[in-house]
């Protein structure tokens, strides 16, 4: 198959290229961060530029698009609304509606934050109601796509892993930290179900597969507080989690709102799929595994050779 991986220099966009280009021919975009590899076919790409996306998609003639592509830090939605809507809602509407034309399939990737959290065990039928701009202009990306493209796969997701920067996963925050003897805050207060990123990419490879639309929840079955999974990880990782502060997410002075049980039910996906999503245990199991390969410093070192 040929796949167009969106975003592929982030969390979730680099590892999934990693894992879809052993049996496929992948090409990955970026943008401000580049990325040199010989695995996956690196196409940079502003989307903010006029007619950047349909060059692309010309370029690239895909068979599967995985939409990773977003403004996903949600203290600069806050700051930057204006972007946060053309990179969250505008574009992956955008895209859809070009991917539909073209005959490829799509899965458009949002977010557990669509829910405010006040009741946690969500299913896809659950009426949504987003705190913060970047869960906003996240649901109405969902809203627009399903219009322009109703073959799309709308995946809901909440994931760790390991990045290029080392940056952007709770599961990098409390390694590196903890490694370095730091204290840190851990939510108590906040639930969620994350899944390894690299299990997700073969959870998606899967949906295109079985050609699956509509919207699912892709979590880990299994759900958990930050500070939970902060102590866990330290336990797996031989670190000191008594340097976790268990902390209320209202003392932590964070720009954008965020939702305090963001417990989702992945039973649609589990029934689509024939098994349910990984558990947090195994996920972290092989986050541990890919740790002792080399794996983080792999992929920062192919931020580092450009």
């Amino acid at each position: 198959m040929r796949i167009l991986v969106t975003g592929a220099s982030g969390l979730l966009g680099l590892n999934l290229a990693l894992e879809a280009a052993k049996d496929n021919l992948v090409f990955g975009t970026v943008n401000k961060l580049a990325i040199k590899t010989d695995a996956f076919n690196v196409v940079q790409t502003d989307f903010l530029v006029e007619g950047a996306l349909e060059r692309l998609l010309e370029q690239t003639r895909p068979d599967w698009v995985i939409h990773c592509a977003a403004l996903a830090n949600l203290d600069d939605c806050e700051k930057r609304p204006a972007l946060a809507e053309q990179l969250n809602t505008l574009l992956p509407a955008k895209l859809a509606g070009y991917v539909a034309r073209g005959g490829a399939r799509l899965v458009h990737v949002s977010t557990d934050a669509v829910f405010d959290g006040q009741r946690g065990d969500y299913r896809e039928q659950d009426t949504p109601n987003p705190l913060s701009v970047y869960a906003r202009t996240k649901l109405e990306g969902e809203r627009l796509v399903a219009a322009a493209n109703p073959e799309a796969s709308i995946a809901r997701v909440n994931l760790f892993g390991w990045s290029p920067t080392g940056s952007r996963s709770l599961a990098e925050f409390f390694y590196y930290n903890l490694r370095q003897g730091k204290p840190v805050m851990g939510f108590t207060d906040v639930y969620f179900c994350p899944l390894l990123v690299n299990d997700l990419a073969a959870i998606f490879q899967a949906m295109l597969q079985k050609g699956l639309s509509g919207l699912y929840h892709t979590v880990s079955r299994e759900c958990l507080s930050k500070y939970d999974f902060g102590v866990r990880l330290a336990h797996k990782f031989g670190l000191d989690s008594g340097l976790i502060q268990p902390t209320s997410v209202e003392q932590a002075g964070l720009d954008a709102r965020r939702s305090p049980r963001l417990t989702l039910r992945s039973d649609r996906l589990a029934q689509a799929l024939g098994e349910p999503p990984p558990d947090f245990n195994s996920g972290l199991e092989r986050l541990y595994q890919l740790q002792q390969q080399g794996y983080p410093q792999f992929l920062q070192s192919l931020r580092r050779q450009t």
